[in-house]
């Protein structure tokens, strides 16, 4: 059966991380048989990491202030969590399904594909994140 995506629950989600007036910092998208919905949302890092299960796979839209002394600004990661027991067909089938997020999540610097649990750290994401975004200006001092 062709996996579908709520896509009213799921932009709604995706919506409250972006909007600078929320303290709201990740969503998660998850399967519900042949559908993509919301797994959640929230302030609280850890919570979302909390939901990146050895058995589970999922997606992660998430909000993390980067910057320095001078300027600090918000930038966004597509995360794709597949977690180490998941099936080879299950594996395969979110790399098709990825496109259904993607036509949401539209607007983010970096994007993970991530089945340790050690790359779901924040500094790690902090540190790819500024890698990505140039220019780095952190060695001035505050």
């Amino acid at each position: 059966m062709a996996t579908r995506i709520d896509k009213e629950a799921c932009r709604e989600a995706y919506n409250l991380v972006r909007d600078d007036n929320t303290e709201i910092n990740w969503a998660a998208f998850k399967y519900d048989g042949p559908m993509i919905v919301p797994a959640g949302h929230g302030t609280d890092y850890e919570e979302f990491k909390s939901l990146c299960t050895e058995d589970g796979r999922l997606f992660g839209f998430v909000r993390i202030t980067t910057g320095d002394a001078m300027s600090k600004r918000a930038k966004f990661t597509l995360i794709t969590w597949i977690g180490e027991n998941v099936s080879g067909l299950q594996r395969a089938k979110i790399s098709t399904d990825k496109s259904l997020v993607k036509d949401i999540v539209q607007n983010f610097a970096k994007e993970f594909m991530v089945s340790d649990p050690r790359e779901l750290e924040e500094d790690y994401l902090r540190t790819e994140l500024k890698k990505a975004g140039g220019a780095n200006y952190d060695a001035q001092a505050e």
